[in-house]
This record gives C-alpha cells, sequence and structure tokens, in this order.
C-alpha cells in the first residue's frame, strides 16, 4: 500500500515553497491537483505522472489518489498556501474516514496566501486577527455575515479571502457595509492580487474605499484594526512594544 501527502505548495512563486514541500513532491510517484496548481510547479514535477482536473473537482481528485495509494502509488495531493487552510487536507480525511480506509495521510504545511500578502503589504496581522471566506458556496452568507460582525465588534484584523466573484459581486460590498457598523472609515485596508504570483499588485486604501477598486478571487483584502497604520508605503498594526 502507498501513501498520501496533501501539499501546501505556498501562495505560487516557487521560493516560496518549503523545503519540505518541495522533498514530498520528490519522492512522490503520482502528483494530483488543480490544474492552476499543477502549473505554478511544473519545473518540479516533470519526472512525474499528473493527474489534473478543474475547479469543483476536488471530492474526484481526493477519491482518485485514495485509489492510487490502494495500487500502491506514493502520492501526492498539492493544494495552494497551506493544504490545512482553506485547501484540501480536511476533505482528504474525511474521504478516507467515510470509507474508513487504513491509509497513511500526511499534511505538509505550506506558506499561505495570507503570509504573503501581509508581507507584501508590511506587517498589518501583529495582533490578534480573523480569516473569514466571502465565498458562499459552501458555507451559508448568513454564517459569514455572523462571522464579520463579531470579529468586527472585537476589532480583530480581518482577513478576507474570496472576496468577489462573478457569482457574487455584491458580497465585497456587503461585507465592507457590516465591518463599517463598527470599524472607522478610515482605517487602512491593504488589498493584494496575485500575491507572490505573476501580475502582482498591491493597493493601501481605506474601509470606505477600498470596494472602489479591482477585486477578485485572486485577491487578499486585510482590513485593519484600531491601532493599524501606514508609514512609507507599508501597512503596520504595532504588536504594543514600547520604544
Amino acid at each position: 500500500m502507498g501513501w498520501i501527502k496533501v501539499v501546501g505548495i505556498g501562495p505560487g512563486d516557487i521560493n516560496d515553497m518549503t523545503l519540505k514541500a518541495c522533498n514530498s513532491l520528490k519522492e512522490c510517484d503520482i502528483v494530483v491537483g488543480y490544474t492552476t496548481y499543477i502549473n505554478l510547479i511544473k519545473p518540479l514535477i516533470k519526472d512525474k505522472e499528473i493527474i489534473s482536473s478543474g475547479m469543483r473537482r476536488e471530492v474526484d481528485r481526493c477519491k482518485k489518489a485514495v485509489e492510487l495509494a490502494l495500487q500502491g502509488k506514493n502520492v501526492c495531493v498539492v493544494s495552494s498556501g497551506d493544504a490545512g487552510i482553506y485547501g484540501m487536507a480536511g476533505l482528504m480525511y474525511e474521504v478516507v474516514h467515510k470509507e474508513n480506509i487504513d491509509l497513511k495521510i500526511e499534511v505538509i504545511p505550506g506558506v499561505t496566501a495570507l503570509n504573503a500578502a501581509a508581507a507584501i503589504l508590511g506587517a498589518p496581522v501583529m495582533q490578534d486577527f480573523a480569516v473569514i471566506s466571502l465565498s458562499d458556496h459552501l458555507i451559508s452568507w448568513q454564517v459569514i455575515e455572523k462571522k464579520l460582525e463579531l470579529s468586527s465588534q472585537a476589532d480583530f484584523v480581518i482577513v478576507l479571502y474570496n472576496p468577489k466573484s462573478r457569482e457574487r459581486p455584491e458580497n465585497i460590498i456587503k461585507a465592507q457595509q457590516i465591518v463599517m457598523k463598527y470599524k472607522r472609515e478610515d482605517i487602512p485596508v491593504g488589498i493584494v492580487k496575485n500575491a507572490s504570483r505573476e501580475g502582482q499588485q498591491l493597493i493601501i486604501t481605506t474601509l470606505k474605499e477600498m470596494a472602489n477598486y479591482e477585486i477578485d478571487m485572486r485577491t487578499i483584502v486585510i482590513i485593519g484594526n484600531e491601532s493599524t497604520f501606514v508609514e512609507k508605503g507599508k501597512m503596520i498594526t504595532p504588536r504594543g512594544y514600547i520604544l
């Protein structure tokens, strides 16, 4: 019987991959993943068998990985960022447990889009922060609204994943309106598109103005808290040290 490693390949640039992730890809027989993510790591897996598929085929990919591992193959299932944060790790475990299969699974952590975006912006998440996906494909909007309400009331730095798509262009506006009930209009907001990938773009604006900029599914939005400030083009949330 083979094994499955669920590998976080980082935000996009191969230089941002961990050594453990790179070594896992070297050790496996087959790489399974979403086509876009496979293309990001093509130089590292030229000699591997590759099985790729499009969006919303996550369950199929996990089931295929299990099938291959049961045949004795060592399989890497790749996931962008960190496999355990909005990634494939949880689903991989769910599939194996539902089928009651005794199979070795290891999760290989990676640098998230949040990490990459924060580094590009400066140091915006130096205090407690909440990470919220605005995609209501798998979770209801009512639940997402509650998360936005409570994290805004608590003055968390808020990181938004999947902020806007063609299917839900209004969700970012709804989120902005909820957050503005509790945070000042002039609180800094960082918008990073294609973090650590080709076409990277960076904008630092305010909560009031954030929805006026181009935002899509490849964008991470970081909303500061009461202490966040902008200095020399960098967004900074002080940790609290006395200088």
